[in-house]
């Protein structure tokens, strides 16, 4: 009879590991909400503006039981608190590299979308030895230069500084139905429109115009060259082929403005939007089990 319970017990906690192995833990470090699931591979997952970890949350778990998610959300957008601060990128990169720290995670990958592709860009400049491989979706070095690769700074931080104004300035119907009409050319997904309606609707209208301000005045075209982690970029460009876009235009805009970084690897999405993730799952997925070495 004791055997018998025994036996029932080891059953349990055998069913019960692979739950217990993928709960999820979640923590605010320094303003920044960070969920871990898995114990696998480290991977630091960070999503871009306005956005939360669910940008994350279907590659997380189609990469299961081989990584753990480290899945971010940042403060100020989409309805976590914001922080204090006229500058948003450096801050948010060094909190990000002092939870690696904190955390004790050993060059742990980074996969960051948009606005995370740029904070990830600016972890393996600032600390190369802190990160281990990078995966950059649908981000540029310079998003100031996108239609004028000739653009500085110098010539777009006027313009980057009337647009926050006007931004700030605008009245809140406005800028609602502004995020709303928006949603609709980053997601090809309709499904999704409402979640990219919702979290502009939650996000602190100070911590968006500081993340633009920043992303339009950052200019890494030049800096990526000191890169030295393996990088994979992933691209998008069907939203702009009502506008004359095609793959071969958009990849050559990526490969401008990626020469200097040394092996990167830039590869294009065939028909997904801005948030890959969302509707090119199953080819996002592939791609960085590849270039991560995980087994199928």
């Amino acid at each position: 009879m004791r055997s018998s319970k025994r036996s029932s017990a080891l059953l349990l906690l055998l069913l019960a590991a692979p739950i217990a192995a993928n709960a999820a833990t979640e923590t605010v470090f320094q303003d920044i909400k960070v969920e871990v699931v898995g114990r696998g591979v480290p991977v630091l997952m960070v999503p871009g503006l306005n956005s939360n970890a669910d940008t994350w949350r279907g590659t997380c778990q189609a990469l299961q039981p081989q990584v753990q998610c480290h899945l971010v959300s940042l403060p100020g957008f989409a309805g976590q608190p914001a922080v204090e601060g006229e500058a948003f990128l450096v801050p948010m990169r060094d909190r990000l590299l002092a939870y690696i720290a904190e955390r004790k995670l050993q060059k742990p990958a980074v996969m960051g979308h948009s606005l995370g592709g740029v904070l990830a860009l600016q972890m393996a400049l600032a600390q190369p030895q802190a990160v281990g491989k990078l995966v950059i979706v649908d981000s540029l070095p310079y998003f100031g230069a996108i239609q004028n690769p000739a653009a500085t700074v110098e010539t777009v931080r006027p313009m980057a500084e009337q647009m926050r104004m006007a931004m700030l300035a605008q009245p809140e119907a406005a800028y609602l139905a502004q995020a709303e009409a928006s949603a609709k050319g980053l997601v090809r997904d309709a499904s999704r429109w409402d979640t990219l309606t919702a979290w502009s609707r939650s996000s602190a209208r100070s911590a968006t115009t500081a993340a633009l301000y920043d992303m339009m005045t950052t200019d890494l075209r030049s800096e990526v060259a000191a890169i030295r982690s393996p990088t994979l970029v992933l691209g998008s460009w069907a939203a702009y082929q009502s506008m004359g876009g095609t793959m071969e235009s958009t990849r050559a805009i990526f490969a401008a403005q990626y020469a200097k970084l040394p092996g990167v690897d830039i590869r294009m999405s065939e028909a997904g939007y801005h948030f890959l993730t969302w509707d090119d799952p199953r080819w996002v997925e592939a791609q960085v089990r590849q270039f991560l070495e995980l087994a199928p």
